[in-house]
């Protein structure tokens, strides 16, 4: 068919005659594979779905669809860490089921939409399941290859476009996905229709329907229902915003609002979102345009996306528009507009370095205007607090999403989720992208609205194996590995359990290192020199270390005589000294640093 020629597709044999002929009404095309019922009826080798991550979580989105010796995967994302993680960079799913499982054949990795939770893994995976064709849509393509300049090292990855207005299917023996287009905060999202010889099965992906959206087309809700109707036995749908009552704002409202500061404001405008709002970032841009105020880019991700979306037509601005950062004194005030990343306060975005003086160019000055044109990411609350707090203290005025609709969110609420229930009309279901008391809610909403039972709403956590047999999915007492995998900067996996609790201790009590000198021959100790850091103020603290240095000598002095020479080696002092030194601190401080004993002998 015409809408398949931009689609490089595997040379394997297809697995059906062709479906989608026009020419005939849906309901006397022939039947899908899985409506076959005869046909399936003999094979009892079931399709397994299971979640590397994204489930009872937000972020590291990776699900795997298998079938015999095949699967396919949908997103590889990345999660940030959390509070008791220090050190660590982001985590990433574990790979470890492919490893165990060495003949299973990957097809093809399928990305829905271009940010980091859904695509953020790829680098540091990509290698080890021996690269395996992408699938995704020319913006998500675009920043996936941007991401990959960071790993030079590593080989060229093979992207294939998809085209969710073309009707796009990609087929191979055992699977035929089909893509659709939704709406999301960013261009050129997609959810996936996936065909098996077990059942259909659609993933939404992060999704929001909005009938008006700026810069963007709405939602394909005539292609998913007519993909629907082949019959979806397995619904894996987004369920971020089951809490949320109503309908999803629509970015046209977003888009007045922002209009109304852009008319009250007499001086500088500094909008702070994310760097992957490409929406956003082109509905600043017309209203920079609109208000004759020129447009600086502050942060390199934000500088980056806007320049791959400019490439392919997604944002579009007059010739001098944009400025240098260096060009701004040549322009008043109220004739600049200046786009930023650090909303959530991270310590080395552009905002950050703005109001803590450390960006040569630009500075907070009384009258500017700031606008947080994005909503607080749960754990983010303290550090834009101190944000917010600095820039008045500095004379910028304030606006946030509470004070005016200036930001929606990318999911779906709760009446567009009915809406979409009630156009797939799925057999069973399986919510994604949230935590478990989020998946709940939603299996709730489902029994109400589908009249489903609750058996038929599947209530799943990370690792467990789902098994699809003749249309009916099944929760399984089947686990694979899905670990947290961390990245500490070049890093991949060597921070362990132990590593992180380390740290933990180290960031809650300091530590506290002993260095001594062991003669065996006289059966004397000397200690050299006692180090706190981050436990005690060495200079106020002279009374217990001498009274420590007085422990370590008894400790040892007692041990020497008990062990014999054999026994008494630099480990076993080490160990000795760990549990005492710790119990005698702990008596007098009530912390428990890490201590770290070094033991040398004369």
């Amino acid at each position: 068919m015409n809408e398949e020629k931009n689609v490089a597709k595997p040379a394997i044999r297809k697995l059906v005659p062709r479906r989608y002929n026009t020419s005939r009404p849906i309901e006397k095309r022939p039947l899908s594979i899985n409506k076959n019922r005869e046909r399936i009826r003999d094979d009892s080798s079931p399709v397994k779905i299971m979640a590397l991550g994204g489930l009872g979580e937000f972020g590291r989105n990776m699900f795997v669809i298998e079938y015999k010796n095949e699967c396919i995967i949908i997103d590889m994302g990345l999660r940030f860490p959390e509070e008791n993680m220090p050190g660590v960079d982001f985590i990433i799913p574990s790979i470890e089921y492919f490893s165990l499982n060495k003949n299973l054949k990957i097809l093809g990795i399928f990305i829905s939409h271009a940010h980091y939770d859904h695509l953020g893994a790829i680098p540091y995976l990509i290698s080890k399941l021996n690269y395996p064709p992408i699938y995704t849509t020319p913006l998500t393509k675009e920043i996936i290859l941007k991401r990959q300049d960071e790993f030079n090292h590593m080989k060229k990855l093979d992207i294939r476009v998809v085209d969710s207005e073309k009707n796009n299917k990609i087929e191979f023996a055992n699977f035929m996905i089909s893509v659709f287009h939704v709406n999301h905060n960013v261009p050129d999202s997609v959810g996936f229709f996936i065909e098996t010889k077990q059942g259909n099965i659609m993933y939404t992906g992060d999704y929001k329907i909005d009938f008006n959206p700026v810069f963007d087309r709405p939602a394909d809700l005539t292609r998913i229902v007519k993909l629907a109707s082949l019959g979806v036995d397995l619904l894996m749908i987004d369920s971020t915003g089951i809490e949320q009552e109503g309908h999803s704002m629509s970015e046209q409202e977003i888009f007045q609002n922002l209009e109304i500061i852009f008319m009250r404001s007499s001086g500088r405008i500094i909008l702070a979102t994310f760097a992957s709002l490409i929406g956003r970032l082109q509905q600043a841009i017309v209203l920079a345009e609109k208000f004759n105020r020129k447009v600086v880019i502050n942060g390199y991700s934000m500088k980056t996306n806007l320049a791959i979306a400019k490439k392919l037509g997604y944002v579009k601005s007059e010739l001098k528009t944009v400025i240098d950062v260096k060009e701004m004194h040549h322009y008043k005030p109220e004739e600049l507009l200046i786009l930023t990343t650090g909303a959530q306060g991270e310590d080395n975005a552009g905002l950050m370095k703005i109001i803590n003086k450390e960006n040569k160019n630009i500075r907070i000055q009384p009258g500017d205007t700031m606008v947080f044109s994005s909503s607080i990411i749960p754990g983010n609350e303290m550090a834009v607090q101190c944000l917010k707090d600095s820039l008045t203290k500095q004379g910028a005025n304030i606006y946030h999403y509470k004070m005016l609709d200036i930001h929606a969110s990318g999911h779906a609420h709760k009446e567009d989720i009915k809406l979409m229930l009630n156009l797939i009309k799925p057999r069973q279901m399986m919510p994604v992208h949230g935590f478990y008391y989020m998946q709940k809610l939603f299996n709730d909403l489902a029994q109400d609205v589908l009249n489903l039972k609750k058996e038929e709403c599947l209530l799943v956590s990370n690792g467990q194996v789902v098994e699809l047999l003749h249309s009916k999915a099944t929760i399984t007492s089947k686990f694979i590995p899905a670990n947290y995998v961390m990245v500490d900067g070049l890093g991949v996996g060597d921070v362990g359990e132990i590593v992180l609790r380390d740290r933990q201790a180290l960031s809650k009590d300091g530590m506290f290192i002993i260095n001594l000198i062991i003669d065996r021959k006289n059966k004397d100790i000397k200690v050299l020199e006692i180090i706190s850091r981050g436990f005690i103020f060495m200079k106020d603290s002279n009374e217990l270390i001498k009274d420590t240095k007085e422990k370590v000598t008894q400790i040892v002095h007692k041990n020497m005589q008990k062990a014999s020479q054999e026994n008494l080696n630099e480990a076993y002092i080490r160990n000795i000294l760990r549990d005492e030194i710790g119990l005698f601190l702990f008596q007098k401080t009530e912390r428990r640093p890490m201590i770290i004993p070094i033991v040398m002998e004369m």
